[in-house]
Formats: C-alpha cells, structure tokens, sequence
C-alpha cells in the first residue's frame, strides 16, 4: 500500500514463509549439511559419477545385477566412457541380463519416449496412456523445479564479503537468480542426463503427438483440445491449423467448438512463462541485470520420421490432419550412392570396402602418401602448427587429457614464403590433400566435383601425468554434417552442424603413439562397428553423414598425427583459404618463380 509502513503487509509474507521453511526443513530433511551439497557435489551427482563407485562395490560384493544396473545408469549420463561401455558387455555376456535399469530415469521423458515409438508403429491408444501419462509427470517435474530454485543462489557479478547492496537491490539481485532458474526449469525437463541440449520444442510436442492420434482413434473432441493447445506455443503454425479447423468440422452439429479450450495447465505454464520473461527483461534493461531469452518453443527441434508424418500414410486423405513436426528426417540422397572406382594412383592399396568395414560408403586405403612423405609432412607440422588451432584456440576442445595443434594449407604456405619452412614441404601438404581429393571423388564415383571444404593438418600429444586410468575419448562419438542423438537413433541435418559436408577423409602421418584408434559406431554412440589402427599413408573415407558416426580412442603416448579433410559437392561452400591456396599455387606454375620475383614481400599476408 502507499505511504509509510505500506510495504509492511509484503515484507510480513515473506517472513511467515521464511519461517515456514526454516520450521519444515530441518524436521523433515535433517541439517543443513546433509541436503545442501557443494556445487563440486552437486555436479558429481549430475554426471552420476556415485553410480561407477556404486557398480565397482556391487562387484566386491559380487551382486551382478546390482552392478550391472549402477553401470547402465552412469553410462547413460556418460556414453563416452569406453570402460564403463565394456563393462557393460561383460555383464551382458556373464549374466546374460539384455535389459538394464537407469536407475535415474525421469519417468515423463520414459512415458513421452514409449508414447512416440508406440505412435510410430500405429498403436494409438497406448500412445495416448503415454502421452497423458507424461504430460502429468511434466507438470509434476515442473512443480518441483520451481520449489528447487528457491534454495541458496551464486552472485557471479559480486564478491559476497564486499557487497553492499541496498535492499531493494539486494532482493532483486537473489530475486533474478531464483526467477531465471524458474524460467529455465523448460529446459531443463527436456533435457536428457548427461546432455547439455534439450530437445527442442518438447512440451508442445506431446500436444502435437496427441492432437493427431486422438483423431486417429476418433476423439475428435480431445483431438481439437490438444490442437489449440499446440497452437498456444506455435499460433501460426499453418498445418496445425489446418487440423483444428478440420476437427471443427468434423464435430459440427454435435458440439460447439466454441465450447472446447486449451487445456488449463499448458494455459498457465504458458501465462506464468511469459511473465517471467518479462520480468527478467525489464531486470535486463533497468538494473543492469545480465540476461538473454533462448528460444524455449523452437519448432524445428522434434523428432520424426518418414513413418510419423501423416502425409506419407497412403491411406490418409488429402484433406485430413497433418502432424505439424517441422524437423526433417534425414533427406534420402540426391544421388545414387555408388563406389569401387578407380583409385587413380598405382601406389594406392586398397584395403577394405563399406561392407567389410560393416557400414556404407567407407573405404579404407593404404600407401596414399610415402614414408617420406610422411616424415617431411611432419617437419612441416612441427614448425607451423599452433596449440588451439582450428578449435577457436582451445588447446584441449575434446579431452583435457591431450594438447591439439593444427594449421590450414594457406598458413604452410604463407610459412613457406617467409622462410620459416622449406617452400617445397609447404608444398608438399597442399599436393597430397589434392591427391586425397581426386582419390575421394573417384572410389566413391560422384558425378559432380568434390570440393574442398575443410583442410587441417592436426596433431594431438597425450599429455604426461594424465593417463592413468583414463576412460575418455580423444574425440567423443559425432557425426560430421548432422547432430547426432543416440537417444533417438537419429542424426538432425541442421546447423550449428556443418550440413554442407558430404564427404570426409582422414590421412595418417604416424603410428608411434599409443592409443588413438579411429572408430566408427552405430548411430547409438556405443557399438563400434569397426576399428582403425593409423599409420603412415593410411586413409579412411566416408560419406560425412547420420550413417557413419565415428570418433577417436583415447591417445595415452606419445603424438598422433594426420590431415584431416572435409569434402561438399555445393561450391558455395568452398573453403575460402583454399581458393586462396589455388591462387597462389597457379602463380607457382606458371612461370616457377619464388617469391622475390613474382612482386611479393613474404612478410605479407596472403
């Protein structure tokens, strides 16, 4: 109220809730100390780091099953764990136990997961007990959420012993920590363990999933509700909309669709979401408060397949409902998927082809580059290579157990034109990545010209005093156009992936290193499908999608060594440097002129 004394009637509130708290939470929860962990703790518990101190005492105590189950459920939040991954075979093999519990599963991402794939085979009605099923735990997990953030919060900005703040500051400033943390608590539900992404636009899909198999089991009334549901996030979106006014006709005569809303808790979620926004914005802009709104509802972030879109159901009819998923499955090739071409260098040995490496468009191949070769390509690496190089100056982007180094063909060369490495070894790395080019477009028999889109010459150093018992990979398991989810068995074609990519290589330098293994998996992260030691002039190559998902064991000695190149058929995406390479070698052989005499200062950039 106004005037003196007229905030006396809020500040009361808060009090008798304080009070309320401090008077439950210690009855109930015990200490302090024993429900409010160090942020050290509390990481450990989000990585579920106790499951694999869990699994090893279960096998002291020999309870296999015990330990089977803590195993799988830390190697759920750590699928990069290639211990823990054998582990887990051995289980299988010693107890013939094929399922296993995650012991941490969050029951509305279990039931929204069973809704899909029961909707993808058709069987509707389980879809929907799902469905509603993990809507209710949503907005149970949801409740939650909201309470956990009320707890302590970290001033990033302030020292905690010099901070002065008045007390409407010193309110806003804990009172934006807590609303942030609510505002995320969407992401956070949709967020698997372990992962760092959400899946995108994941409550309104579970309206989406059920607006259409509701009139897929002929309720159509529940059909029109879960529609304009959806429509609360997305009002635009065309084909949902298309769908709602399609039930509306179906129900015509028998129920006003006037009469059927939105259901009331997606309504208040999304009431209490906007106004939270709000509130951070004006924090944002009045009281310096650091702030940016992600995008919460992102439509082109769902799962989908050919067989979940309604339009591909020949039976369906033109006029009837769509399913509004906008994410695109995979794309099938523009192109017929060929390979065993000439491998234009007689050199070259061929060594195993897709079918024996247990997977599509793959080759491996031996004898691309020399011994020599390999060494003088090793000189160069060690005098132009720069620690972070290519990871946007990090020195350890994958693993903080190993050093990368790298450089670009431009950067040998220009280092060739200031003396500081042998022009013609400089040389030497811009020839062999064209040889491994026309390599590529000819076993794999592309039509069209392949160009370069990415060329790295890189080098990763195990780094002393950090190998043992070291479980990680040196490159954890990815796709190189697509992002993959091993949750979903699916791989998304869309940025921040470079979806340009079609084609990738990789043209090894070295083997006197320990580790280091190349190996590609099924799309599930965890079954390796095949295994490949480097060596000097060793090559693999393959086709740069969903279907070869691959990565790098961990380097525990010594430095491994290779070019690594990424191909595109589009010559928008060309690789710029190279273009500028191309030039500069063009100018090489014509007249075979150094630098001095073709006008150009070597301390100039190219």
């Amino acid at each position: 109220g106004p005037g003196t004394g007229g905030d006396l009637r809020f500040f009361g509130s808060v009090l008798r809730r304080a009070e309320c708290v401090r008077r439950c939470e210690e009855p109930r929860l015990g200490a302090v100390s024993r429900h409010r962990a160090a942020e050290e703790v509390r990481a450990d518990f989000q990585r579920r780091v106790p499951y694999s101190y869990l699994q090893r005492a279960y096998i002291q105590l020999n309870k296999l099953e015990e330990a089977a189950n803590a195993a799988h459920t830390f190697f759920m939040a750590n699928p990069e764990h290639m211990e823990i991954q054998q582990d887990l075979e051995n289980y299988k093999t010693t107890s013939g136990k094929a399922s296993l519990i995650d012991q941490e599963a969050r029951q509305h991402m279990e039931d929204y997961s069973a809704g899909v794939r029961h909707y993808d085979r058709e069987e509707y009605e389980l879809a929907i007990e799902l469905l509603e099923h993990a809507l209710q735990g949503y907005y149970s997990e949801d409740e939650d959420c909201q309470l956990m953030c009320e707890g302590p919060q970290r001033f990033e900005e302030h020292e905690h012993l010099d901070y002065k703040a008045g007390l409407y500051e010193a309110i806003a400033d804990h009172y934006m920590q807590v609303l942030a943390c609510k505002h995320d608590c969407v992401r956070e539900l949709a967020t698997r363990s372990g992962r760092i992404s959400p899946i995108e636009n994941f409550l309104p899909l579970h309206y989406d999933y059920l607006q259409f198999a509701y009139y897929r089991v002929g309720d159509y009334v529940k059909a029109l509700e879960c529609a304009k549901s959806y429509l609360l996030f997305h009002p635009d979106d065309e084909d949902v909309l298309e769908n709602a006014g399609y039930y509306e006709g179906l129900l015509e005569g028998t129920v006003d669709p006037a009469t059927i809303k939105p259901r009331k808790e997606a309504r208040a979620l999304l009431r209490r979401h906007k106004l939270e926004s709000h509130l951070l914005r004006v924090a944002a802009a009045g009281l310096g408060f650091a702030y940016t709104e992600p995008n919460y509802w992102n439509r082109y972030g769902a799962r989908q397949d050919e067989h979940s879109v309604p339009s591909s159901i020949s039976s369906e009819p033109e006029d009837g409902p769509r399913l509004s998923l906008t994410k695109k499955p995979m794309p099938k090739p523009d192109r017929e998927l060929k390979e065993g071409g000439p491998l234009l260098y007689s050199d070259v040995k061929f060594v195993y082809n897709s079918q024996q490496l247990n997977g599509t468009q793959r080759v491996l191949l031996d004898n691309v580059i020399s011994e020599e070769q390999c060494r003088e390509l090793h000189r160069v690496a060690s005098g132009i290579m720069l620690a972070g190089d290519g990871y946007r100056g990090k020195t350890s982007p994958h693993t903080p157990n190993e050093r990368f180094e790298g450089a670009t063909v431009l950067k040998a060369l220009k280092y060739g034109y200031e003396g500081r490495v042998p022009l013609k070894s400089a040389r030497l790395f811009y020839d062999i990545s064209e040889k491994a080019r026309r390599i590529v477009q000819s076993y794999f028999q592309l039509n069209s010209t392949l160009y370069f889109s990415y060329t790295h010459l890189v080098c990763r150093t195990a780094l002393s005093g950090q190998q043992e018992r070291r479980n990680d990979l040196s490159h954890p398991i990815h796709a190189d156009n697509c992002l993959l989810d091993p949750e979903a068995n699916e791989c998304w074609k869309e940025p921040p992936a470079y979806t340009f990519r079609d084609y990738s290589a990789l043209l090894y330098m070295n083997a006197d290193f320990e580790g280091g293994e190349f190996i590609f998996t099924e799309m599930d992260a965890k079954t390796v499908t095949a295994s490949i030691k480097p060596k000097c002039g060793r090559m693999i190559s393959f086709s740069s999608g969903g279907e070869n998902p691959h990565g790098v064991k961990a380097v525990t000695k010594g430095q491994r060594c290779a070019v690594a190149l990424w191909f595109t058929l589009d010559p928008l995406y060309r690789e710029l440097e190279r273009i500028q390479a191309d030039e500069v070698i063009a100018m090489l052989d014509q007249e075979h002129l150094g630098p001095s005499e073709m006008n150009i200062n070597p301390k100039d950039e190219l």
